[in-house]
């Protein structure tokens, strides 16, 4: 595979519906300027590989080929995909150990190949795999990203923006803690145009937003479009595309995602969804805002959730 050459790459381990849908979203969007899809299943990742390579001189001119783990070498980032996906029913949760399986057995391997890398994980249980990632590789805590609650945080933006008429990226909310069922969202930092919601709400004369509803809504989205379509990918993909484009332009967003939690909030060792600022290192930094007691519990609550499971788990 050798350098390239100046370019971008983008190594997607796993071209189920997930990954391939990823490779898609970059090479449409023009994200970087070589991917490689890698798979168990060679036919596969070498089908999807071809069918988008078909198409890109109708876009943006993008280099795209199936490999093996050591044409993850000198990637800039890593798109983990990896797993068996959520089947209608089923909790992210439920599917842990299955998945911290195959991390163990794979991630050791491509981190080697591609040992600075940014290595952003997308497979659920994604807090779960993530803490994973790090404890059965040397990766930095800075390098390994979950996706989090990024794409629950776009649900929850398009929630409250169809609920007051207005464009989603006008609404600032977030969703913190587990990407699953004891997320939760901190109202106290949700604004309009720097105005409180409660307070944009009474002065716009909208209806009080119900929160309860709200995160439910946020929480089960996931689940009601498996109920339907049987897996999610397409807004995944769009959400991955948005972290990958963030590190490649070292854009310095800020957005939910994954990472460990250095001793805050009274949490430790549990990785998490809170705000992180996004860059060419990965995680240049952890955002902390101040949170009501309520709010610092049910964060608490959260990452006890999540460390129950880690303790249930071989490592």
């Amino acid at each position: 595979m050798g350098d390239n050459k100046g370019g971008t790459k983008i190594t997607i381990l796993g071209a189920g519906n997930v990954g391939a849908t990823v490779a898609y979203t970059l090479a449409v969007a023009g994200t970087c300027t070589d991917i490689v899809l890698i798979d168990i299943n060679k036919e596969k990742a070498k089908g999807e590989a071809m069918d988008i390579r078909q198409g890109v001189s109708f876009g943006h001119n993008v280099e795209i080929k199936d490999g093996t783990y050591e044409d993850a070498a000198n990637s800039d980032i890593v798109v983990v995909t990896l797993g068996l996906a959520r089947k209608p029913g089923q909790t992210r949760l439920d599917l842990a150990q299955a998945n911290v399986n195959i991390i163990k057995d794979v991630m050791p391997q491509v981190a080697r190949f591609a040992p600075d890398a940014i290595y952003v994980v997308v497979s659920n249980p994604v807090d779960v795999l993530t803490y994973t990632i790090l404890k059965c590789t040397d990766l930095t805590p800075y390098q390994v990203i979950g996706s989090g609650t990024a794409l629950d945080t776009s649900r929850l933006r398009s929630s409250i923006a169809d609920h007051v008429g207005l464009s989603p990226n006008s609404v600032h909310a977030y969703v913190f803690g587990e990407h699953g069922d004891s997320s939760f969202i901190p109202w106290s930092l949700t604004n309009i145009a720097g105005i409180p919601m409660e307070e944009y709400c009474a002065d716009q004369n909208h209806a009080d937003i119900d929160e309860d509803e709200i995160i439910e809504e946020v929480r089960k989205a996931g689940g009601e479009v498996i109920k339907r379509k049987g897996a999610t990918f397409y807004a995944i993909a769009m959400t991955v595309n948005k972290i990958c484009d963030s590190i490649l332009r070292d854009t310095n967003n800020i957005m939910t995602v994954s990472s460990l939690v250095p001793d805050r909030y009274g949490i430790s060792d549990v990785c998490l969804s809170l705000p992180c600022v996004i860059g060419s290192n990965g995680i240049g930094r952890e955002v902390f805002p101040k949170l009501t007691e309520d709010e610092e519990e049910k964060l608490r609550e959260s990452a006890r959730a999540l460390r129950s499971v880690i303790d249930q788990l071989e490592f």
